[in-house]
């Protein structure tokens, strides 16, 4: 049986290309554009691309992530150094969602030329999320923010995470925060060693949340530049407060450091009150 002829896509109306292209899985499409500089061309001209958002993992395992409007239609790219894995395919859920491993001797360099190429096609220069560990590639850490930097691209949502305290991340925390635009999220999960370290919190976040803050000053505190944090500093997020919960460890660092110039009352020992708990039951 003689082989089916190759479909001539490219002699299409622009209108039908367009057609056959929406039907596509965005793994598909880079692909396809992977073939020729022409191809590529042609994927830009597709207004659509731009629904499709971008994501990038730099953990363990390095992914890129293409999702769709509603991350009906996903895929996602997984670096390996393992040979035999290159092209393997998982599919989930009906095939929608596609997991493609790539081989590269260079996992990081691999990460870096696909993940240029894929941002190129779909033309983005903002990405939908960058989940960083800043303690599995250390030695790497500068260069991926280079590359990130180069090409400019901004993050809607950043978070950073540290496993290991006893590696140093602080001079490369800062380094992305200066390079990185971060425009509305960013969740920070590292365990910085330096309290004097000079980090520039992304300005107008909508959401932010940080853990081991311990060198985090009054001053800097008021310079943050978030709408959660804005509200809390003007006591509006205070209005008709009926819980407050928080964590310290000595009693006296938290009188001396938190309530030194709040006005607060020490209620002798043997008055007793009800307080309602976090989860809304009643305790003495």
């Amino acid at each position: 049986m003689d082989r089916p002829k190759p479909f001539p896509i490219l002699r299409l109306p622009f209108l039908a290309i367009e057609e056959v292209f929406k039907a596509m899985h965005p793994l598909e499409i880079i692909n396809f554009c992977l073939i020729a500089e022409r191809n590529k061309q042609i994927t830009n001209m597709m207004t659509f691309c731009s629904k499709y958002s971008v994501a990038l993992d730099i953990n363990k395992i390095l992914k890129i992530a293409i999702r769709g409007t509603n991350n009906i239609v996903s895929g996602i790219y997984e670096m390996t150094s393992e040979k035999n894995l290159d092209g393997v395919i998982g599919y989930v859920v009906g095939g929608f969602k596609l997991t493609v491993f790539k081989y590269s001797k260079d996992p990081i360099e691999g990460w870096k030329q696909l993940s240029k190429h894929v941002l190129d096609i779909f033309n983005k220069h903002t990405i939908d999320t960058l989940t960083v560990d800043m303690d599995e590639f250390v030695n790497y850490n500068v260069s991926i923010i280079d590359f990130l930097k180069t090409n400019e691209i901004s993050v809607n949502k950043c978070s950073l995470f540290h496993w290991y305290s006893n590696i140093n991340i602080d001079k490369h925390a800062a380094y992305l925060l200066e390079n990185i635009k971060i425009n509305n999220e960013f969740n920070f999960y590292l365990h910085i060693k330096n309290v004097n370290l000079d980090l520039k919190i992304p300005k107008g976040l909508t959401k932010l949340k940080m853990i081991n803050t311990n060198w985090i000053e009054y001053k800097q505190l008021l310079e943050i530049d978030s709408v959660t944090v804005d509200k809390w500093i003007s006591m509006e997020t205070n209005l008709n407060l009926e819980l407050l919960d928080f964590v310290f460890e000595s009693m006296k660092e938290f009188k001396d450091g938190v309530l030194f110039d709040i006005p607060y009352e020490v209620v002798d020992n043997g008055v007793k009150r009800d307080i309602k708990t976090r989860s809304g039951i009643s305790r003495e």
